[in-house]
């Protein structure tokens, strides 16, 4: 029986122009914003953090590794800011980083299988322009939290979901590193999501489709999430590191979802950034110490006393 599931992700995709409700956001700090993807009749943006001229120093031209963050939000929504700390602080330590916004359903009517394209356009585009860039082709990390998590773990794990425009591309999607926070990563019967995800599953969940390709990943999660249980979490990591692929996972006491936002823990918050640092340090990707000084500088409240 032929399938029908390319002509269901077409009508999905091409049922009429909507409204474009995505806005250019306006970082400070963010050196340039450039369009990566029209889709669903909207304009798609990407932000970009280059490393200040003294950490690039006389080593200006030479390519570095980068990364692209998602954010969190159920599929539903979520802002384009919420990784902008991450960024700015990888930008400082020498990577050039990314937030991309992507399709979500409250502003275009879209499903998950949406939201893995645009990120698979992104870490793409990345990867297309890297030479003006300034990027590695081959040192492009993808971050995300939640439902962002999803995404970025969908751009190292998962085959297919590809935009059909994209379809014929030789530019490679698949992400060099993955930088997960309580990443809804498993989309299955008992996981999250499943009844949204249904039709494009086992296709669309990491944790169904971990092979020996996968890029090497670190993982954060409270003990208390209510959306990723810490069993889900402990056999994502196990089944990586069975398919001989590098893994980390931290697991939080009793936090819960959305624990390492500043707004929700600035302790926690600061460890996970230092935590991530030093797993990109171990795969070679950062030199050097971490900076807490300048982390604790991008806090949004001041530090409170210990």
């Amino acid at each position: 029986m032929k399938s029908i599931f390319p002509m269901i992700w077409m009508a999905a995709c091409f049922a009429g122009p909507v409204a474009a409700k995505t806005v250019k956001h306006d970082f400070q700090g963010a050196a340039t914003a450039e369009v990566y993807k029209t889709a669903s009749g909207d304009d798609l943006w990407i932000y970009r953090f280059d490393p200040p001229a003294a950490v690039r120093g006389n080593s200006a031209k030479k390519p570095r590794p980068a990364v692209v963050f998602f954010f969190g939000g159920g599929w539903n929504g979520g802002t384009v800011t919420q990784f902008e700390q991450h960024a700015t602080y990888l930008a400082s330590r020498g990577m050039v980083a990314f937030v991309a916004d992507y399709r979500v359903k409250s502003r275009q009517k879209t499903n998950p299988d949406a939201c893995v394209a645009d990120g698979k356009s992104a870490i793409r585009w990345v990867r297309s322009n890297a030479q003006r860039l300034g990027v590695d082709p081959a040192r492009i990390a993808a971050g995300g939290g939640s439902a962002g998590g999803h995404v970025a773990a969908a751009t190292g794990v998962c085959e297919g979901l590809d935009d059909p425009v994209e379809s014929g591309s030789k530019t490679s999607f698949k992400s060099n590193a993955l930088l997960l926070f309580n990443p809804v990563y498993d989309n299955g019967p008992t996981g999250y999501g499943h009844d949204r995800a249904k039709p494009w599953f086992p296709a669309i969940s990491p944790a169904h489709n971990i092979s020996p390709d996968d890029p090497p990943t670190i993982v954060f999660l409270g003990s208390n999430d209510s959306l990723v249980p810490v069993g889900t979490a402990e056999k994502f990591d196990a089944d990586l590191k069975a398919a001989g692929i590098r893994s980390e996972l931290w697991i939080y006491d009793e936090q819960p979802h959305g624990f390492f936002n500043e707004r929700k823990n600035q302790e926690a918050f600061l460890d996970t950034v230092l935590k991530m640092d030093a797993f990109l340090v171990s795969i070679g990707w950062l030199d050097g110490k971490a900076d807490q000084e300048k982390l604790e500088s991008l806090l949004k409240t001041p530090l409170r006393k210990r």
